[in-house]
């Protein structure tokens, strides 16, 4: 039965329904119409491109047991990766030239799809640009950032865990970093 077809039936059979029963119709009824599914993005990419989430369904055949450990017969529920994860970042001065500035602090967006956003201030500049793993390894990556007067940095590093890493970045102007990532 159609919506409009519904409705006329509830109006022309409201003289035979209580008094209470024409309330509650005419409560649900407004509520049932206009409900619907709102997608709001969580988010931006560099480019300026809205990132969703979206909600993580079973995976037929994979299986996951206690602690994370596989067990048959128990779905998983992470087919694109679970949600962004924002770790904090930290670069300890690893010559002379990066001594000069002391460590530096800013953050990743680790996506958990192999891909992430990474920003850090440089000499009052931010740095803006994207980590990425390498093909065929699964915790080597890179990184590269960018900033609004010519500055860049390149790093390379290894996550551990989804949530921490470490490895180098090494600057446009020769200044070299430990890179840490997470807690």
């Amino acid at each position: 039965m159609s919506t409009r077809n519904f409705v006329h039936s509830v109006l022309r059979n409201t003289s035979a329904i209580p008094t209470s029963k024409r309330l509650l119709i005419a409560a649900l009824l407004p509520a049932a119409l206009l409900s619907g599914c709102y997608v709001m993005p969580i988010g931006s990419d560099p480019q300026g491109n809205p990132i969703y989430a979206y909600a993580p369904i079973p995976v037929p055949g994979s299986t996951v047991g206690p602690h994370g450990a596989f067990a048959p017969g128990v779905p998983v529920a992470t087919p694109g990766g679970g949600m962004p994860a924002v770790l904090q970042v930290r670069l300890y001065p690893a010559n002379d030239l990066a001594n000069q500035t002391g460590v530096l602090t800013g953050q990743v967006t680790n996506m958990m799809s192999g891909k992430g956003r990474f920003q850090f201030g440089y000499q009052g500049e931010m740095l803006v640009g994207e980590a990425t793993r390498v093909s065929g390894e699964a915790r080597k990556g890179i990184a590269s950032a960018y900033g609004g007067r010519g500055t860049f940095a390149r790093c390379e590093y290894q996550m551990s865990t989804p949530y921490m890493g470490a490895g180098t970045c090494t600057f446009s102007n020769g200044a070299e970093y430990q890179l840490h990532v997470g807690s």
